[in-house]
């Protein structure tokens, strides 16, 4: 596996989209406002649901972030979308996080299925993103993992299928 720490605070999180944790050229984070976690609280390559990696992470919520205004004015919602990549940030990040080398891609998603929202009133989203298969081979980096995301405590996003690729190019 590597040598990377387990957790990471926002900082780290920084290195990593500014390509200094991983390193150039390898998987990295976007960078704020497009970053959609404060923290990575528990991350494995051989954990989670199926004991094939795992990663747990957390997102404080602000009635001052930059989608509240926008999306919608006067009914401030997240889009779900923001959260379904926030899965495949993460997706990616562990990728990265075990040694892999290449970009970060995001290829597809199975199902997603929204049952909730996050409105300003919301203080925190945690998700949590479990491996069911990580592949590495001289042809192909890629991870397949489900997700959910729950806002205080309530799940509002499930998602099955997701897939994030390494690439060279």
């Amino acid at each position: 596996m590597t040598t990377y720490p387990t957790s990471f605070d926002r900082d780290d999180l920084l290195k990593c989209a500014r390509g200094e944790l991983f390193g150039p050229g390898n998987a990295q984070l976007p960078e704020p406002p497009m970053l959609m976690m404060d923290r990575i609280t528990d991350i494995s390559g051989d954990g989670g649901e199926h004991g094939k990696g795992h990663v747990v992470a957390e997102f404080d919520i602000h009635p001052d972030l930059w989608f509240f205004e926008c999306h919608f004015p006067g009914n401030p919602i997240m889009p779900g979308c923001l959260g379904l990549d926030g899965l495949w940030q993460l997706t990616g990040f562990n990728l990265g996080w075990r040694g892999w080398s290449g970009r970060g891609y995001a290829l597809g998603v199975g199902e997603v299925k929204l049952t909730g929202m996050v409105r300003p009133d919301r203080k925190m989203l945690t998700y949590n993103v479990n491996f069911t298969k990580a592949v590495q081979s001289r042809r192909l980096t890629m991870g397949v993992a489900d997700g959910t995301v729950h806002a205080d405590g309530e799940l509002i996003y499930q998602v099955s299928g997701m897939k994030v690729a390494l690439s060279e190019s």
